[in-house]
């Protein structure tokens, strides 16, 4: 251990020591054995404090180096951006977006592809020479002028948090997933002649998912046979999208549990699983189905639900907009005109003719990255057809996309704030806080 690096160390020191610390200045657990009410008025973070949280968690951080073999059939083509941020993401397309709500509002943390290529460039320098607070301002777009969230009774929040959940003078960061573009990318990968995988619908009897004219047996490229290990189910294709995506909103909300140790803040992830009360709050533009529908329902239970009047209509997200700019857009219809105009959106966000392959061709880490762009194929005209065909069925068989997932979802929020050493005196042992969280403390009391 003496070998490492005084910067490893630090890390070891925030990896070892992290731990969830909710209890702020100006809370008050009511009630129980750790009943405690702070001396002390809520105080917020500073925007230089968010700025590095925000940074942590979704800064931009210069080019990947796309390190992947692209010759025919071998995957490297499903990249579809090739700019690095603070953490990992699935075929680089940043799937993960992050709101910022504070006493003042509530905020948009802007991804890669939100910036033309020259601005981003400043951006990243700018983080690179540790102009955080610069950074944070240009990356975020404010669209709501006062704190929104959720109600704070169950089901849309759950009782362990309700006592601190969006209390005054935190800041809480909302890690949302976008699961639509990650989706139809992954389509154009498996649909392809080398992958070749057949979909089938699990709610209508295991029939083919817009595919039928696609199937080997019938002449196409898709393997249907069962035996052979290539048919899944839209659920399945579905679950592995949400679960894709997941990931990389728990490396954003480590991110923020590192940074919120080494500031010397206290914070904690908490449940933000509801399926649209977070995107009502902060004023999302809604599609709505009926209960039957949403749920994929047959015939038979449906007729029965509506005449028993048990069929409410549930919302669901689609967008975020302020305005006429659009903040978040899911690639399905309002904002596409139908799923093909979706699908060949995808396409061309990667691939131009006279430009190749557009992630490499930005990804100035290269040498020569015209010349490496122009020498990866695009998705066949057969991938491409089969995607758009699945993508169709999907939208008219249910009406939206994705089948059984809203396309935009939260999960976990991070809340943060500045602690109040007087509670963890009274009822803890003495080092549960860091030392710095101790300095903390003791600075904001003698103001």
């Amino acid at each position: 251990m003496n070998n490492l690096s005084s910067e490893a160390q630090t890390l070891l020191a925030s990896i070892r020591s992290r731990r969830s610390r909710r209890f702020g200045l100006g809370m008050e657990i009511p009630s129980g054995p750790l009943a405690y009410k702070s001396r002390r008025s809520p105080t917020p973070l500073s925007e230089t404090e968010e700025a590095v949280l925000a940074y942590a968690a979704c800064g931009l951080t210069g080019n990947a180096l796309g390190d992947l073999s692209y010759g025919p059939s071998e995957g490297g083509a499903i990249m579809t951006g090739l700019h690095g941020r603070t953490i990992a993401s699935g075929d680089g397309i940043q799937s993960v977006a992050l709101a910022v709500i504070n006493d003042s509002g509530c905020s948009l943390v802007k991804r890669s592809r939100d910036f033309e290529t020259r601005e981003m460039q400043e951006i990243v320098e700018l983080g690179n020479s540790g102009q955080l607070l610069e950074v944070y301002r240009r990356m975020r777009t404010q669209f709501l002028d006062q704190r929104r969230s959720p109600s704070s009774n169950p089901i849309e929040n759950i009782n362990i948090n309700r006592w601190a959940a969006q209390a005054a003078g935190t800041s809480y960061f909302l890690p949302i997933n976008d699961l639509t573009i990650l989706y139809i990318n992954g389509l154009l990968e498996i649909f392809n002649e080398s992958t070749g995988v057949f979909a089938v619908d699990e709610r209508r009897s295991f029939l083919p998912a817009g595919l039928t004219s696609f199937a080997r047996s019938k002449g196409g490229h898709l393997d249907d046979d069962p035996r052979l290990g290539k048919m899944v189910t839209i659920r399945h294709i579905e679950t592995l999208v949400s679960e894709f995506v997941a990931i990389e909103q728990g490396m954003m909300l480590q991110n923020l549990a590192l940074a919120t140790e080494a500031l010397g803040l206290g914070g904690y992830p908490n449940f933000a699983n509801h399926e649209y009360a977070w995107f009502e709050a902060l004023g999302f533009r809604m599609g709505s189905l009926p209960a039957s529908d949403y749920l994929g329902c047959g015939p038979i239970i449906r007729t029965a639900l509506r005449l028993m009047k048990k069929d409410p209509v549930v919302p669901y997200p689609l967008g975020l907009e302020v305005g006429e700019q659009v903040l978040l857009r899911s690639y399905c219809p309002p904002y596409f005109r139908d799923m093909d105009e979706a699908v060949q959106a995808v396409v061309d966000l990667k691939f131009k003719r006279s430009e190749g392959f557009r992630p490499l061709r930005w990804n100035s880490s290269l040498l020569q990255p015209e010349e490496a762009s122009m020498k990866v194929a695009p998705p066949s005209e057969k991938a491409i057809a089969a995607t758009k065909a699945y993508c169709r069925y999907v939208w008219r068989r249910y009406g939206r996309f994705p089948a059984h997932l809203a396309p935009f979802r939260t999960i976990m929020g991070f809340q943060v704030t500045h602690l109040d050493p007087a509670f963890y005196a009274r009822y803890y042992k003495p080092g549960v806080l860091t030392s710095l969280q101790e300095r903390e403390g003791a600075a904001l009391e003698e103001k």
